[in-house]
């Protein structure tokens, strides 16, 4: 069993960073129910449901929030709950009649997650937004990409899931660890604007040091280093070197043949752009794979630069298991690992509304109250009628 097994988590449904940490919950073994809508929302194209993987391992029940019965059937399922997941903006839960204060008057252990971009508070708390939105008031957009160019966007990969669901996931998870000790739960206000910027404490330290410029490309760790970079191989492929120490810096030297060429010292800034020449001309003399077999699993500090479909084929990732395939689609595994715990996806993702009628049945309702719920359409299903 995973590490949280026994641990009741309800979704309210939304995009992000809620998904991405309700996933997680649920690899970790909590059992989630993700409350969908009645009817999908045209507003966002849609991922088919086998594809949405950030939804893997969790249960839908579609309700309309929108009618006071709707209102009144996620009440009867927060008294059982001990987390409940949102994402929407601020106020909006309330005003549905399903905010912190409301919800805790009925369950005082509810532990109730709130994921936003700006937070629940601030000038900005009510914008609307997007991961790269946030990533950029926080500093970390415009420390990423070349000196001579824009800042490059890294994906959602920094505020939807790392500053935002990553960070929601662990404030659960230390709120479940103190309700040990109180008793209670407690709101968490996890802003994806406060995350990235948590992301990038150590950089802020170099600042304050004079150890980092604020000039993007220019720096030890964003490719403004020659022995800190990406270089293009002879069939047009990528190959990444991270050979900070010295020990390993010299290694790197050595298998591209520059030891003995009397290149500047490594730290000498003002040598850089003749280290970067030699080593971009020596790259471009082999193949990736070539380099690859040469490189790999050295101290020089090497990877080659694989696309998704290549990283999943990888002989590393594949021995750890890193990839798994459920449900017929390849995915990341459930990380991370415990040595007595098993982390495991629970399921594929769910189609909307597919476990109403059995979900509510476990959950305490009895099959006149459901029968009652789908007649006034105040729930939806896809799975059969109860009973059926």
């Amino acid at each position: 069993m995973g590490p949280l097994d026994g641990v009741r988590v309800i979704e309210v449904a939304g995009i992000g960073p809620g998904p991405f940490a309700a996933m997680m919950l649920s690899d970790m073994g909590a059992e989630v129910i993700r409350i969908d809508r009645v009817r999908e929302s045209p507003q966002r194209p849609q991922t088919p449901t086998r594809y949405a993987l950030v939804n893997r391992g969790r249960r839908s029940v579609a309700i309309d929030l929108k009618v006071g019965a709707g209102i009144d059937v996620v009440m009867r399922l927060v008294l059982k709950a001990d987390v409940l997941i949102e994402g929407f903006r601020p106020g909006v839960m309330e005003r549905l009649g399903l905010g912190p204060e409301e919800l805790r008057r009925q369950n005082a252990r509810l532990i109730y997650g709130r994921a936003t971009g700006w937070g629940q508070t601030g000038p900005l708390a009510h914008a609307a937004g997007h991961d790269i939105n946030y990533i950029a008031l926080s500093g970390a957009l415009h420390a990423i990409g070349r000196s001579s160019g824009p800042p490059t966007v890294p994906l959602n990969l920094l505020g939807d899931f790392a500053g935002g669901g990553l960070y929601l996931a662990y404030g659960i998870v230390c709120a479940l660890v103190e309700r040990a000790k109180s008793g209670l739960g407690q709101v968490i206000d996890a802003a994806m604007v406060d995350g990235v910027a948590s992301l990038a404490t150590a950089f802020f330290g170099m600042i304050a040091s004079g150890q980092w410029s604020d000039q993007r490309g220019e720096n030890l760790l964003d490719g403004g280093s020659p022995w800190y970079d990406v270089y293009q191989t002879s069939d047009g492929k990528y190959v990444a070197i991270g050979a900070i120490e010295p020990v390993f810096y010299e290694q790197l030297l050595v298998a591209a043949g520059l030891n003995d060429s009397g290149l500047p010292d490594q730290h000498d800034r003002s040598g850089w752009p003749l280290i970067r020449e030699r080593l971009t001309d020596v790259f471009r003399m082999r193949t990736r794979d070539e380099w690859t077999a040469l490189l790999e699993g050295t101290d020089v500090c090497f990877a080659p630069v694989l696309g998704f479909h290549e990283a999943s084929a990888h002989r590393h990732l594949v021995a750890r298991g890193t990839l798994t395939t459920s449900n017929g689609v390849t995915q990341p595994a459930p990380a991370p690992r415990f040595d007595r715990s098993t982390a495991t996806i629970q399921g594929p993702p769910p189609e909307r509304g597919q476990h109403t009628h059995e979900v509510l049945q476990d959950w305490g309702f009895s099959a006149d109250e459901i029968e009652v719920l789908e007649l006034e359409q105040t729930i939806g299903a896809t799975s059969p009628r109860f009973g059926e």
